[in-house]
C-alpha cells in the first residue's frame, strides 16, 4: 500500500476510534482490582470491536481512494450577487485578482440566478478575466455591429432566394402562369425539390466571372489599390459555394424554425421578462424571422422561439461549415433565456460552440473521442463495470452517445443543466488561467484542491453510468437494455452529485494515469 494511502488509513482509523467512547474504554481499562472479571472481559471485547470496526472503515476509505462515501457529498453555496460585485476593483471595474476567487467560487458551487447573464461571458472567454469595464463595453459595440450585421445578411441571403425561386417556377410552368414565392413560403417545410439550381449556377457563375473580371484589371495595373471587401461577403461565400451550398442554408433555415416552435417552456420560470412578453411583441418577433404556425404557443414561448431562429440562422451564416444540426436548439435556449441581448447571447453562443461543434461534425470523429475517454474512465475507475461492458459488446458506450451529444441536456432539467454547464466553463476557464503567462501559485493550489478538466462532462457522464452498475454487472445481457437504461435516468439524476462523484472519478484517472507515465 503506498505511503499516502497509509496515512488516509490510519487518519480514518483515528477518525473512527475518536467517535467511539474511548472514555469508558479507558475507565473500564483502569479500575480497581477489587472489579468482577467480567468486567474486565466486557472492557477487552470493547477494545476489539473498537479496532476491528476502525480496520474495516479504513479499509472502505482505501478502496474510494482516500474518500470516505459518507463524506463525500458536499453542501455547495452558489457564488452570489454581493460576492460577484465585491470581486471587482472599483477602479477600473477589473476583476481582483484575475478572477481567480470568483472562478474557484463556480466551480464549487455554481452561479446564482440572478448574475448568470452577466458571469457567463466571462467563463466562457468573450470577456478577458483582467478586462476592464471599459474594454467590455468596446468589445460589447464591435460584437453587436457584427451580430446585426450577420442579421442582414441572412435577410439579403434569404431575399435572393425567393428571387430566384420565383424565376426558376416561371421557367418550368409551360402556361407562363405561376403562383409568386414569398419569404414565407420559402420557409415551409415542403419545398420542391431542385427549386433554384438553375438560377442558383447562374449565381454562381456570374460571381466567379467577376471575380476573373477583377484579377485581368488588377494584372493590368499591379500598383492599382485593391479594392474594399464585399458588402456581404458570406452571401457571396454561399453562392460562390454552388446549388449544394445554398440548398444546405435553405434546409438549415427550415429545420432551425421546426426545432424552435418545438422547444419546451421549461425556461420561464428563470427568465421573468420574457416570460410576460406581450402577444404583439411575440408576434412582431416571429414576423421578423418568418416563423409560421406558431399561433398556438403562449407569447412567451413565441417570442423564445422567434429570437432561437435569429441567433441560429445568423450562427448558421457565421460558421458555414457547421450550419445547424438538430440539437444545437437545445445548447443555444438557456443563453436566449437568461440574457436579454440576441448579440451577448449570440457570441456567448459561439465561444460555447467551439468545443461543442465537435459533437455536430458528419464524420463524428468528435463525439467518438469523447464515447472512447467515457469507456477509457470506467476501465480505469471500475474495471469490473468495464468487463461486463465488454462481454456485452458495449464497452464503445454509445449507450451514453445522447447525454454526450448535448450535454446532458435531455437528462436534466433546466436549472440543473445551466448549473452543469457553468461548473464546466468555470473549469475551462481555470485552465486557461493556468496556461496564461505569469500564473499564481495560488491558481496551481486551487486546481491541486479541486482539479479542472476539459472533460469534466464525460467525468459525470461516468458517474452516472457507475451509478447503474448494479443493473449492467447483474442484469444487462446487450446493448439495448442498458440503452433503455441510461435513457430512463431522465429528470432522475442529481446534478452535484454527478458533479462531486465525477470530480472524484477525475482525481483517479489522474493519479493511475499518472502512475502509468511514472512507470
Amino acid at each position: 500500500m503506498p505511503e499516502e494511502n497509509v496515512g488516509q488509513v490510519l487518519g480514518a482509523i483515528d477518525q473512527v476510534v475518536g467517535l467511539l467512547n474511548i472514555d469508558e474504554l479507558f475507565r473500564l481499562l483502569n479500575m480497581p482490582s477489587n472489579r468482577k472479571q467480567a468486567d474486565y472481559g466486557t472492557a477487552l471485547a470493547l477494545g476489539v470491536a473498537t479496532v476491528a470496526f476502525a480496520a474495516v472503515v479504513g479499509g472502505i476509505v482505501y478502496f474510494y481512494d482516500g474518500k470516505a462515501p459518507w463524506s463525500r457529498r458536499k453542501k455547495h453555496h452558489p457564488l452570489t450577487k454581493p460576492q460577484w460585485l465585491e470581486s471587482f476593483d472599483p477602479q477600473d471595474a477589473r476583476l481582483k485578482d484575475g478572477g481567480e476567487k470568483v472562478l474557484y467560487k463556480a466551480r464549487k458551487g455554481g452561479i446564482d440566478i440572478s448574475i448568470r447573464a452577466e458571469v457567463w461571458p466571462f467563463l466562457l472567454g468573450l470577456y478577458d478575466l483582467k478586462s476592464t469595464a471599459a474594454e467590455r463595453q468596446a468589445t460589447d459595440s464591435v460584437k453587436r455591429a457584427e451580430f446585426e450585421d450577420l442579421r442582414r445578411q441572412c435577410a439579403v441571403l434569404k431575399k435572393i432566394i425567393t428571387s430566384e425561386l420565383n424565376k426558376a417556377k416561371l421557367e418550368k410552368e409551360d402556361s407562363g402562369e405561376f403562383e409568386k414565392v414569398s419569404e414565407e413560403d420559402l420557409l415551409e417545410s415542403a419545398w420542391e425539390d431542385g427549386g433554384g439550381e438553375a438560377s442558383t449556377s447562374e449565381l454562381s457563375v456570374k460571381t466567379v466571372d467577376d471575380a476573373e473580371s477583377k484579377k485581368d484589371e488588377d494584372t493590368e495595373n499591379e500598383n492599382k489599390v485593391p479594392s474594399e471587401p464585399p458588402e456581404n461577403p458570406k452571401v457571396e461565400m454561399i453562392l460562390a459555394g454552388g446549388p449544394k451550398a445554398l440548398e444546405d442554408f435553405k434546409d438549415w433555415m427550415r429545420i432551425i424554425r421546426l426545432d424552435a416552435v418545438r422547444m419546451n417552456a421549461e425556461w420561464v420560470p428563470y427568465s421573468a421578462v420574457q416570460a410576460n412578453v406581450s402577444e404583439e411583441e411575440a408576434a412582431r418577433r416571429g414576423s421578423e424571422v418568418g416563423i409560421q404556425d406558431d399561433e398556438h404557443l403562449e407569447p412567451s414561448r413565441r417570442h423564445h422561439a422567434a429570437r432561437l431562429v435569429a441567433v441560429l440562422e445568423a450562427y448558421a451564416l457565421y460558421d458555414t461549415e457547421t450550419g445547424y444540426c438538430q440539437g444545437m436548439s437545445d445548447l443555444l435556449s438557456p443563453f436566449v433565456a437568461l440574457m436579454e441581448s440576441d448579440s451577448q447571447a449570440f457570441w456567448c453562443f459561439v465561444e460555447f460552440m467551439k468545443v461543442a461543434k465537435a459533437n455536430f461534425r458528419m464524420d463524428e470523429t468528435g463525439i467518438r473521442r469523447q464515447l472512447r475517454l467515457v469507456g477509457q474512465i470506467i476501465k480505469c475507475t471500475d474495471p469490473q463495470l468495464h468487463e461486463q461492458l465488454v462481454r456485452i459488446q458495449a464497452d464503445d458506450c454509445y449507450f451514453v452517445y445522447r447525454m454526450v451529444v448535448v450535454l446532458l441536456r435531455r437528462e436534466l432539467s433546466f436549472e440543473q443543466t445551466v448549473c452543469l454547464w457553468e461548473v464546466i466553463w468555470a473549469d475551462w476557464a481555470a485552465l486557461r488561467l493556468e496556461a496564461a503567462a505569469g500564473v499564481s501559485r495560488s491558481v496551481r493550489d486551487a486546481l491541486r484542491k479541486l482539479p479542472a478538466s476539459r472533460d469534466l462532462l464525460l467525468f459525470a457522464v461516468s458517474a452516472a453510468v457507475l451509478q447503474k452498475r448494479k443493473f449492467i454487472i447483474e442484469k444487462c445481457q446487450g446493448l439495448d437494455e442498458i440503452l433503455r437504461e441510461c435513457n430512463a435516468v431522465a429528470g432522475k439524476l442529481d446534478v452535484w452529485q454527478l458533479i462531486d462523484e465525477g470530480r472524484h472519478l477525475l482525481r483517479i484517472y489522474n493519479q493511475k494515469i499518472g502512475h502509468e507515465k511514472a512507470d
